[in-house]
Formats: C-alpha cells, sequence, structure tokens
C-alpha cells in the first residue's frame, strides 16, 4: 500500500511541473536569472576640502593638481573627500580614509609639503590621484596682518585688555570703556558711565577679512564695573567678568539692580543664535555674594563648563565645598565652578579653595580650564616648597606664588590633584600670575621672577634681572602625575620685562607676553633696541615631536610705542595669533585704519599675526 501511494504522488507532481513549464518548453535563461549589474570603474572625486589653506582654484573632479599657501600657524591640515561613485575607496598620502569625514590631521613642514589622494574605483582596476601642493610659510614670515581698533574709540578705553579667539570669532575687551548703554548693540557714543567696560565681537570671513559682529555691554552697566576684565569664549558662548559690579543678589539671575555690596562682582554669559545674533543667557553672581570679593577677577569657559574666580574672597574654608560663610580668611580667594544643562540653565556644581587657604593669598587670580581639569593660580601665596607636591605650610616668602590642580570624576565632585610649585621659588615672584591649560600640558607664567637667563632651561639661580619674567610649562602622565617639563625665558631677558604676564597654548604652539622695551617692530627685530619702554611683546615657542620646546618667533607691533604694552594680552587658536595692546594711542576706528596718529591716549589696540 505504501508502495503504492508513493508512486501516485510522484506522477501527480511530475504532471504539475510539466504543465508549469508551458507543455516542457524552458523559459529563457535571462528572465530566471538576470544579469549583474555592471563593477563601476568611476575612480573621481566629488567633493574635497582641505583645511587651515585656500587653494588656488575652486576643487573640480577633473582638475588633478592643486596648489595653496598656509600660515606659520598652520602646523597641520586635513583632507576631506567624497569619490562620485559611493564603492569607490580612496586614501591620503597611503591611509585610507573615510567618505565624507575628515582625515586625520597632516604634518605641515616649512616650505613645500605634497598630500595625495588616491581614488580606486570599485572594479579595484581605475584610480585616479588628486595632488595638493600646499607651501607654509617660515616662522620669519609672521607680523601683523590686521590692525583692530574699537568703532568708537576713546582715550583709556583699554580696547585689547583682554582677546580671546574660537574658530572665526574673536572677542575683545575694553575694561575701561565708558558707555552707559546695555545690552547689545547699544549707543556707543554715550560716555556716562566712566570704566563700565565693554566687549566686542569680531567675525572672519572666507577671504580672512574681519568685521564687527556685535558691541555688548551688561544688562547693568554702570560706572566702575570694569565689565570684560576677564573673558572666555566657547563656540557661540561668551562668558564676561565685571568683577567690580556691585549687586547683592547671590546665584543665577537675581536682582542686577540692587548696587548694596561694593565691587562683589558679576560674570555675564551670552550666546550667538544661528543667524549671528548675540543675547544674553545668564547673569551669575557668587553662591556667598559679599562686598569686595572681586567674583569675576577671571574666568574660563569649556563647552558647559564654567569656572569663576573671586580672587579676593575671604572664608578661610579650605578644599571643596567647604563653609562659604566663614569670613576668617580675607582676600584669601575662591573659584566656583557652573555647569549649564540642554535647556541653556545653569547651576552651581562647587566651590573652590586651597588646600592651605590663607588671608592675602588671592587663589583664583588666574584660571585656565580643559575638560575635567582646572587649574588655579594664587600668586600671592607665601609657600618656600619648590616643584609638585611639596610643603604648603611653609609661609616664608611673600608673594612666591603657587598654582592648584583639580580635576573632575564621572560623578561631577571635584578634588584636587596638585599644588605646583617654580622650580627655582622666590619671594616676590608672583608664579600663578598667569596660567593656560590645554590637555595634558600646563604654562605657569611668574612675571616677577629675576633669573638673568635667557632661552630654554638656562641658569635659575641667578636673580640679576629684577621682574624680567620666566614661564614654567608642567605636563601630566597617564598616571595623573606632574612634573616640570621647561624653562623659558625671553631670548633678550632684562630687568622688568615680566615675561609671563600672559600667555596663551594652542596644540605645540605658546605665545607668551612680555612688558619689553625694544623700539624694533614687525617680526623678529633687534631685540636690544630698548628705545621703547614697555613698548612690550610677544615671543611664540614651539614644541618637536620629542616634547621639546624652542623660540620661533620674537613678535612686536607694527607701529611700535613706548607704554603702548603690546602683549598685554595673547590668544592663539588655528591660524589666528592675537596680540593686545591695552595702551596703545590710535586714534584709528574699526579695522586696518591709520596706526600712526597717537592722539586716543591708552584707547588701546589689537594686531592679528599671521
Amino acid at each position: 500500500m505504501n508502495g503504492f501511494i508513493q508512486i501516485a504522488l510522484t506522477a501527480s507532481l511530475l504532471a504539475v511541473a510539466l504543465s508549469g513549464c508551458g507543455g516542457g518548453k524552458s523559459s529563457p535563461r535571462a528572465e530566471r536569472d538576470p544579469e549583474p549589474p555592471a563593477i563601476g570603474s568611476d575612480a573621481s572625486l566629488a567633493q574635497m576640502q582641505v583645511s587651515a589653506t585656500a587653494l588656488d582654484q575652486i576643487f573640480q573632479p577633473t582638475v588633478f593638481d592643486y596648489t595653496g599657501t598656509a600660515s606659520y600657524l598652520s602646523r597641520t591640515t586635513t583632507i576631506t573627500a567624497v569619490p562620485a561613485d559611493p564603492n569607490a575607496t580612496f586614501a591620503v598620502n597611503g591611509v585610507a580614509g573615510t567618505r565624507n569625514e575628515t582625515s586625520d590631521p597632516i604634518d605641515l613642514l616649512e616650505g613645500g609639503n605634497t598630500i595625495t589622494v588616491t581614488v580606486t574605483a570599485e572594479d579595484r582596476v581605475s584610480n585616479q590621484s588628486y595632488t595638493i601642493d600646499i607651501s607654509r610659510a617660515v616662522a620669519n614670515n609672521l607680523e601683523s596682518r590686521r590692525f583692530l581698533k574699537a568703532a568708537h574709540n576713546d582715550n583709556n578705553d583699554r580696547f585689547g585688555a583682554g582677546v580671546a579667539v574660537s574658530d572665526d570669532t574673536l572677542v575683545v575687551a575694553a575694561s575701561g570703556e565708558d558707555s552707559g548703554s546695555t545690552g547689545i548693540n547699544g549707543d556707543a557714543t554715550d560716555d556716562s558711565a566712566a570704566d563700565s567696560g565693554a566687549v566686542y565681537v569680531f567675525r572672519r570671513d572666507a577671504a580672512y577679512t574681519w568685521m564687527q559682529e556685535a558691541y555688548i555691554k551688561a544688562s547693568n552697566a554702570a560706572t566702575s564695573d570694569a565689565f570684560g576684565q576677564s573673558i572666555a569664549l566657547s563656540g557661540d558662548t561668551l562668558v564676561v567678568g565685571a568683577p567690580r559690579e556691585d549687586s547683592a543678589a547671590v546665584g543665577i539671575n537675581g536682582d542686577d539692580t540692587d548696587n548694596s555690596a561694593i565691587d562683589a562682582g558679576a560674570v555675564y554669559v551670552f550666546t550667538r543664535d544661528a543667524t549671528g545674533i548675540w543675547s544674553q543667557q545668564a547673569y551669575l553672581k557668587a553662591s556667598n555674594t559679599g562686598s569686595i570679593d572681586g567674583f569675576g577677577a577671571a574666568v574660563a569657559l569649556d563647552g558647559d563648563t564654567l569656572a569663576v574666580s573671586a580672587n579676593l574672597e575671604d572664608s578661610g574654608a579650605v578644599g571643596v565645598n567647604g563653609d562659604q560663610t566663614d569670613n576668617n580668611g580675607q582676600d584669601s580667594g575662591a573659584v566656583y565652578v557652573f555647569t549649564r544643562d540642554g535647556a541653556g540653565a545653569w547651576t552651581q556644581q562647587a566651590y573652590l579653595k586651597a588646600s592651605n587657604a590663607n588671608a592675602g593669598d588671592r587663589f583664583g587670580g588666574a584660571i585656565a580650564l580643559s575638560g575635567n581639569t582646572l587649574v588655579v593660580g594664587a600668586a600671592y601665596e607665601r609657600s618656600k616648597s619648590t616643584g609638585v607636591d611639596g610643603n604648603q605650610a611653609s609661609n616664608s616668602w611673600s608673594e612666591a606664588g603657587s598654582v592648584y590642580v583639580f580635576t573632575r570624576n564621572e560623578a561631577g565632585d571635584w578634588s584636587q590633584q596638585a599644588y605646583l610649585k617654580a622650580s627655582n621659588t622666590g619671594s616676590g615672584d608672583r608664579f600663578g600670575d598667569a596660567v593656560v591649560l590645554s590637555g595634558d600640558t600646563l604654562v605657569v607664567g611668574a612675571p616677577l621672577e629675576d633669573s638673568a637667563a635667557r632661552g630654554i632651561d638656562g641658569f635659575q639661580a641667578d636673580n640679576k634681572a629684577l621682574s624680567s619674567g620666566a614661564a614654567y610649562i608642567f605636563s601630566r602622565d597617564s598616571m595623573g602625575t606632574w612634573t616640570q617639563q621647561a624653562y623659558l625665558k625671553g631670548s633678550n631677558s632684562e630687568t622688568q620685562d615680566r615675561f609671563g604676564h600672559s600667555l596663551a597654548l594652542d596644540s605645540g604652539l605658546l605665545v607668551v607676553g612680555a612688558s619689553e622695551d625694544s623700539g624694533a617692530s614687525g617680526a623678529d627685530g633687534d631685540q636690544a633696541d630698548n628705545s621703547a619702554p614697555s613698548a612690550g611683546a610677544a615671543y611664540l615657542f614651539e614644541r618637536d615631536a620629542q616634547g621639546a620646546w624652542s623660540q620661533i618667533a620674537y613678535l612686536k607691533a607694527s607701529n611700535t610705542d613706548a607704554g603702548d604694552e603690546f602683549g598685554s594680552a595673547v590668544a592663539i587658536a588655528g591660524t589666528a595669533l592675537v596680540v593686545g595692546a591695552s595702551l596703545e594711542d590710535s586714534n584709528a576706528t574699526g579695522v586696518d585704519g591709520d596706526q600712526t596718529n597717537n592722539s586716543s591716549i591708552d584707547s588701546g589696540a589689537v594686531y592679528i599675526v599671521r
């Protein structure tokens, strides 16, 4: 029986199969199995972008050779490429690239550099190469390419007392500006509030042309507030300190009209929208506001974290989140950390004091922030110790100065990581008067240090050049241990030069300002010509691949004059090196005006070096 059923089923299935084939006729193979698609042979690029340089022509897929020039400040470039065929691949100097993603940084040497982008088609046979020849300028080609003044220029405005740069945005502070206007783009000619202070925002276009974008005042601008004594910029967020503001408010967005706490200080946060319009986002005060605390003496900003110092705050507390109401440490100083949430609301996260807080130390005279690391300078601290984590209790050397490093963990808790002193601690050196931080590299200025040494790692114990100044470079290893990496002096170090009173750091480039006396102008002029007292200078240092530092440029104003204080503020980011001369005297206004008319005393100027 089973055999009969199996034979019947087989016959039935065979009949069905034959009927489905049209009586046994086979369909053409092409109808049942289409030909596979052709393998692509297109090895062209649809788009290519090169950073840090302007190419000699607009990119075109059928043009394969390009040239460009780069400033000396452009130490690297990147390539962003998009093959026309999504299935094609490409490599930049032999390193495989990812479609529409930026390549790893490519080092640019002084002089000629050739970069090759090779595209391989999907068929893995066809290929095409695009060549970019970039000429990077040599160091002695650096010079002031732009000269900036306030749109409304007055005596004693001190335009350039502070500078900050981020991408294509430059912010300049004029803490002595006198307008009584408030908010954004008010009346700059209203000189009814002496030393109320102002901030100017400039924007750079693709042709490297700078234009003023905004004129910013405090929402409660008042005489002597010194709005702009400190500034910080991160992307589209600008923070401005006014350490002599008088409101007794506490915390976030309090009453800014209550002027019952003289020189308590305040901080203002501004943001820019997609259309380039600035507005005030927050008004910040200390959680323990007190008269003459100087809240806003220094500010540091990284993304949504803001640090604000009040270097004259009086609490005798030590460490993190101590008793803010204990006013037994006059002028010991404090730092307040704020964070911003996704809705733009700010809250105070921490209250920081020195681990050895003492009256008069002025903890917070300078601060720097990078990621989860905060550095605080206390230039008036008195310990005699040297190096890293020495004896904090030895208070025998007045104004020797120290620096404190704090770190934040994933839970948002801050703790002190290190206590730093100079390798040649001396009374009156004011180590920590300026600090700058980038990743695991920290630079500390001691503008009143006295060594007569010059250059890198000279003899530190020779104190024959009073207040010549020095800068100390520290580095942190993967274990969180800090060590001093280098000891820097000016190449023409002399008495009263105050080398190190301003600092700026961008990757491996360091700018150090000094109140030096040479009458030279431009780049690498006569450093021995001391005909212009306090004209000022800026020194550019570079770190090589082995970590060694060297001075590669000596920069002066294009209109050097005695007393101008070129180098009173410095900033560097990408291809922009900015130097403020807060006491420069030209009566020019705007961009690239007449530098030679010195009829506006101490109005101040800013120079952009390329």
